[in-house]
């Protein structure tokens, strides 16, 4: 993935002030037709084969996440059990996506996923609050870069964003996006909860993918309005948008809040339904969250056995 701005886009990013006009000169968003149309796809009714299809789907890109003051090597390593075999009485369960860690645990989880398909994310940039002098922020992503992380989950500088810096934050990902080096790909996280505004979820989206996201990520599961259809649904659009005028495609993930295989579901058909196919994939998108994987194991062995499982099926993280 790029560095910069693709070059169909080049030019906007030259000055603070051609990036204002550009990230202003979006389409206003329609808030009561957004959140009507989010809702309407989540009404969609989804039976048997396809749900079991749904199900393993939804597994399969779940950023399984632990970002806890009193997160240990012991309970890092078992997450990452966890990730690669969800179900261990079940090996037709798909592996996670990865498992999401702060820096200091990226060595013990990629010693726990050794071996599998599962990759180790890890948070940086002073996560979740992101108030740290730039030069913390790109040491915090090279130590876990260089400990072996795949994927670097970063935070925006949002005090920066809602004052109309938008250079400031455009560089910041971009100066993030290199420290990644070739072997990392860069989430960006907007804390969408913060941002007040569905304009400002759009200017977000479109900033964090002209500075060269691999993915753009709602939120960091930190504060009280986090993942949402909605906002979702908007940042799907700005993916989409954005493929068909560069020819570059950026992964979402929404996190924090989704909790039910019903929820996951519901945001699987509003990949396909706004973004497409292309993005059915964890390469594409993904789901923050600790608590929805037990919730799809469980009602994967519902649909296999017409029951459900005790509560020591799944294990309690």
């Amino acid at each position: 993935m790029p560095t910069t701005a693709p070059h169909a886009l080049s030019d906007v990013t030259a000055s603070d002030s051609t990036l204002r006009r550009f990230l202003h000169g979006l389409p206003g968003v329609d808030a009561v037709g957004l959140e009507a149309r989010a809702a309407s796809l989540g009404t969609r009714s989804i039976k048997t084969t396809a749900k079991a299809y749904a199900i393993d789907l939804a597994i399969s890109m779940v950023d399984l996440t632990t970002l806890e003051g009193a997160d240990t090597p012991g309970k890092v390593r078992a997450l990452g059990a966890k990730a690669v075999h969800p179900d261990p009485t079940d090996r037709t369960t798909p592996a996670t996506a990865a498992v999401c860690v702060y820096p200091d645990m990226v060595t013990t989880a990629k010693e726990a996923v050794a071996g599998s398909v599962v990759k180790v994310a890890s948070v940086a940039t002073a996560f979740p609050a992101g108030r740290a002098p730039i030069a913390v922020k790109l040491a915090d992503v090279r130590e876990a870069v260089a400990a072996g992380a795949d994927e670097i989950d970063m935070v925006i500088d949002r005090g920066a964003f809602l004052a109309g810096n938008y250079l400031k934050v455009y560089d910041e990902i971009t100066a993030v996006k290199e420290a990644c080096g070739t072997n990392a790909r860069l989430k960006v996280i907007f804390e969408t909860g913060e941002l007040s505004t569905y304009d400002n979820i759009r200017r977000a989206s479109w900033l964090g993918m002209l500075a060269g996201a691999d993915f753009i990520k709602t939120s960091t599961g930190k504060v009280a309005v986090n993942a949402t259809p909605a906002n979702t649904l908007l940042m799907l659009e700005a993916v989409r948008d954005f493929r068909a005028q560069t020819g570059v495609q950026v992964g979402v993930k929404p996190a924090g809040g989704i909790r039910t295989s019903k929820d996951a579901i519901k945001f699987l058909v509003l990949v396909k339904e706004t973004a497409g196919e292309d993005w059915l994939d964890n390469h594409w998108f993904r789901f923050g969250a600790s608590s929805l994987l037990n919730d799809l194991l469980m009602q994967r062995q519902k649909l296999a056995t017409g029951r459900y499982s005790g509560p020591d099926y799944v294990t309690v993280d």
